[in-house]
């Protein structure tokens, strides 16, 4: 079965009536956890970014607590772990900005681990890539809100 495009989706729901698409919504969210995260940060967290911002990074302050130390395999795996999840929620949300807020706050508490990130390459290139994809997401800005993070981004 092939998928169909988004403009024909986009067409077909506007044909639809309200009751037919809050159906198509529900049935969506009961096959994918993901589909249902989305639908509760649209329906109830999208109109305050600052709050959705900080639940995520309560999230992620659990997620650091777990890390196992005792070995650089579990850091790594778990680190991964984390930022697959920091994406996710950034990619929910669709801004930039939170986007940048979520990848500093993760270099932030990875530098916080008094970890050596720089005697193992995986760990230098985990954080350096966040680095580089905070950069370019900073690009996209207005002058003023880059230069506030390029200031963050040079404390790391």
């Amino acid at each position: 079965m092939k998928a169909a495009t988004i403009n024909e989706l986009k067409q077909e729901l506007q044909t639809t009536s309200p009751i037919k698409v809050t159906e198509l919504c529900l049935r969506l969210a009961r096959f994918k956890k993901e589909n249902k995260e989305l639908l509760t940060y649209l329906l109830f967290e999208a109109h305050d970014t600052t709050a959705y911002i900080e639940n995520v990074k309560a999230e992620m302050d659990n997620q650091f607590e777990d890390i196992n130390k005792s070995n650089v395999y579990f850091i790594k795996k778990t680190l991964r772990k984390i930022l697959r999840t920091a994406n996710k929620y950034s990619r929910y949300s669709g801004l930039a900005n939170v986007e940048i807020e979520l990848l500093l706050y993760f270099c932030t508490r990875m530098k916080a681990l008094n970890i050596p990130i720089n005697k193992n390459p995986v760990l230098t290139n985990i954080y350096n890539n966040q680095l580089k994809k905070i950069t370019k997401t900073v690009a996209t800005l207005h002058e003023d809100l880059q230069y506030d993070y390029l200031r963050e981004i040079n404390k790391l």
